[in-house]
């Protein structure tokens, strides 16, 4: 009575990585999207090195022609000093960026997966879990297609309907106040400098009586007459803050190098805002049938505000634990290969992610942000550790001096 062998809710990096992944193993995919391609999402466009490998792993095109402008590092603008630090020389990813707008990138992700085998239904909005009366497992969703309820079953579900987590809030998988959460805004604007082959980062984010404020400002080049433009905030805990990021944004512009020429006449589109939810804030990861992937399991680093690379990482981690499941024999077996999901996924960003929670907490003090974009940004040594943890760039084993710190760090701190 299966519809598919999975369902994948939500078709934005995490979910269709998860739906290219699954068809690609030969498995029967049924990806479902609220909303109608193309679409857009509040993001920065810009895909750090980690990021690119992964769409290398799923074999999409990636070159100029197929509408990608590559980047080769990070310009960092603040405490007086303007660095430019290429991306690092790794084997494990790529020594340059991308940026698409995710107006494009999501339906190019999806396409791809459509390619793959998967199934993509769009105008469908799922509005919760269906639940075996017996065990409480999660043996399919509900939903609204056409103004009529629809109900779709499959033996696993993944959750990739990213920050409003309908379908974790559903099973009362709530989530963690004392996680990190961002605040996004941006918009595009019409400049001669949208070729930039860098990715350029403001470090000293103002208000207007000029106190710094925690998180930074973008700008990433998209090639095709505009630039993405925003900026990021943070804040320790999830807790709602005072900020009024979009007057923090106009003042920003205010001081931005005039060679851009963000001038309101070159403007394209209102500024919009999104929420960030950082390091693992929902889970458990796997559960009863239900995967988080991306955005609902607060996939998001807490460094920089990153989440598309770890949402396409956990897209195929879940498809092979997924493969793995449905080639068991028993349910037993099944579910601890399911359950493998979340230890990967744990022991390899749990770490990190903490690091990163300390990270936030540091930053939230305006005077030690002060003292570390003054005297920390002319020290090639700590630049070196702020462009790998910028880029969540860095050699997991062997690598040099500063890949072995942060790699030790990572593994020593606890990954709860």
């Amino acid at each position: 009575m299966d519809d598919a062998d999975v369902i994948v809710v939500g078709a934005g990096p995490a979910g269709s990585a998860a739906a290219f992944h699954c068809a690609s193993a030969g498995l029967d995919v049924l990806l479902l999207e609220k909303s109608e391609f193309p679409r857009d999402k509040v993001c920065g466009d810009g895909l750090t090195p980690r990021a690119v490998a992964e769409l290398v792993r799923m074999g999409l095109p990636i070159r100029e022609q197929d509408g990608w402008i590559r980047n080769v590092g990070l310009r960092v603008i603040g405490g007086g000093h303007r660095l430019e630090l290429a991306w690092p020389e790794l084997s494990s990813y790529p020594s340059y960026g991308l940026a698409k707008s995710r107006m494009s990138l999501d339906h190019t992700l999806a396409d791809h997966a459509r390619s793959a085998g998967a199934k993509l239904q769009e105008r469908t909005n799922v509005t919760g879990p269906v639940r075996d009366e017996r065990s409480g497992r999660v043996v399919g969703v509900h939903a609204k297609v056409d103004g009529e309820i629809v109900t779709y079953r499959a033996p696993v579900v993944i959750a990739a309907d990213g920050v409003s987590a309908r379908l974790a809030t559903g099973m009362g998988l709530e989530k963690r106040m004392n996680r990190p959460m961002g605040v996004a805004v941006r918009t595009y604007f019409q400049t001669p400098r949208h070729d930039d082959p860098w990715m350029e980062s403001h470090l000293e984010l103002r208000d207007d009586d000029g106190h710094l404020m925690p998180g930074y400002g973008w700008i990433f080049s998209l090639g095709d007459g505009t630039a993405n433009v925003g900026l990021g905030s943070v804040a320790s805990t999830a807790a709602p803050t005072k900020v009024d990021y979009k007057k923090l944004f106009a003042t920003w512009m205010r001081h931005v190098p005039a060679e851009w020429e963000f001038t309101p006449d070159n403007q394209v589109g209102p500024v919009k805002g999104a929420a960030l939810p950082m390091g693992f804030n929902r889970g458990p990861l796997y559960g009863n049938g239900l995967m988080l992937a991306g955005d609902s399991a607060g996939m998001i680093s807490p460094f920089n505000g990153e989440g598309i690379a770890y949402g396409l990482q956990a897209g195929r981690v879940a498809a092979d634990a997924i493969s793995q499941g449905l080639a068991r024999g028993t349910a037993a077996g099944r579910e601890r290969a399911f359950a493998t999901y979340q230890n990967r996924m744990k022991d390899d960003l749990g770490g990190y992610y903490t690091l990163g929670r300390v990270f936030v907490r540091l930053i939230e003090h305006p005077e030690v942000m002060r003292v570390c974009t003054r005297y920390g940004l002319p020290r090639p040594l700590v630049m070196k550790f702020v462009l790998k943890l910028l880029s969540d760039c860095y050699e997991p084993k062997g690598g040099d001096l500063v890949d072995r710190v942060i790699a030790g760090l990572a593994r020593i701190a606890p990954s709860a």
